[in-house]
C-alpha cells in the first residue's frame, strides 16, 4: 500500500472508530509496524490533521474534523480529468453539466497546484464527426435505472417492424457512436440490448421492480465474460 493511501485509510479508520486508538491498534488494522504508524501520525499532525495524542499514549481525531484529505497522484488526476471530458463529449447536455459541476466541486477541495495539474492534464476526448446526436430517450432511460422503474418502449427492429416492450432498464453503454440500453425484457423473458437510436418512443411507468441478482446488470456482464 502506498503511503498516501495508508494515510487516507488511517483518517477514515479513526473517524469511523470515534475514540482514541493506540499505535498498536492502528498498526494491526493497517498491517504495518508501530514504527510506521508513529511516522504516519507525525506526518498527519505536521500536515494539519486535527489529531491529539502522542506515542505510547494514543491518538484521537478531534470532532471538528469534517472531511478526510483528498490525496491524489498525478496519474489519478489525469484519469479524473479525462473521465470528466469523456462524459462531456459522449453524454448529453444534462450529463455533461453534471460532470462539469462535479469537477468544480473537486477543484474546490484540491490545493491550487493540483487544480492546475487537473486543468492541464494532456488527455482529451473529442466527439467524432460520425458520432451523431444523443438519442432523445437517453435522459429518460438514465433516470429510470437507479430508482428501478419499468419502462414501456416502442422498438424498431432492423426490418422496420415496431414492437411494444415493457422492460426493466439496467444499464447504458456507449459503443462508438451507439448507445445501448441493457434491460430485462418482459416480452422475451431475458436480457436484451436495445439501440437507443431505434427506440421510437419511451414511457416511464409508475411500476418499480425489485433488485434481483439473477436479472441484474452485473449478472448480464458476467454472462459476457463467461
Amino acid at each position: 500500500m502506498r503511503p498516501a493511501d495508508r494515510l487516507f485509510r488511517i483518517i477514515q479508520l479513526m473517524r469511523a472508530t470515534g475514540r482514541a486508538m493506540t499505535a498498536a491498534e492502528i498498526a494491526e488494522k493497517m498491517e504495518v509496524s508501530r514504527r510506521t504508524i508513529y511516522r504516519d501520525m507525525e506526518h498527519l499532525v505536521g500536515s494539519g490533521a486535527p489529531i491529539d495524542g502522542e506515542p505510547g499514549v494514543g491518538y484521537l481525531l478531534r470532532e471538528d474534523f469534517d472531511a478526510p484529505p483528498l490525496v491524489f497522484t498525478f496519474e489519478q488526476l489525469e484519469a479524473l480529468a479525462f473521465g470528466v471530458r469523456a462524459v462531456q463529449m459522449l453524454g448529453n447536455d444534462s450529463l455533461g453539466r453534471a460532470a462539469r459541476e462535479a469537477l468544480e466541486k473537486l477543484e474546490a477541495s484540491l490545493p491550487k497546484e493540483h487544480v492546475e495539474r487537473l486543468r492541464r492534464a494532456p488527455l482529451r476526448a473529442f466527439r467524432s464527426g460520425s458520432q451523431g446526436t444523443i438519442p432523445a430517450s437517453f435522459d429518460l432511460v438514465r433516470k429510470a435505472i437507479s430508482p428501478r422503474r419499468k419502462m414501456e418502449i416502442g422498438y424498431r427492429s432492423l426490418s422496420g417492424a415496431v414492437t411494444r416492450r415493457v422492460v426493466r432498464p439496467l444499464g447504458l453503454s456507449a459503443f462508438g457512436n451507439l448507445w445501448l440500453l441493457t434491460a430485462w425484457c418482459e416480452l422475451r423473458d431475458g436480457f436484451r440490448d436495445f439501440r437507443l437510436d431505434r427506440v421510437e418512443d419511451a414511457i416511464l411507468l409508475d411500476e418499480t421492480f425489485p433488485a434481483d441478482a439473477e436479472k441484474s446488470f452485473e449478472r448480464y456482464l458476467d454472462g459476457l465474460a463467461g
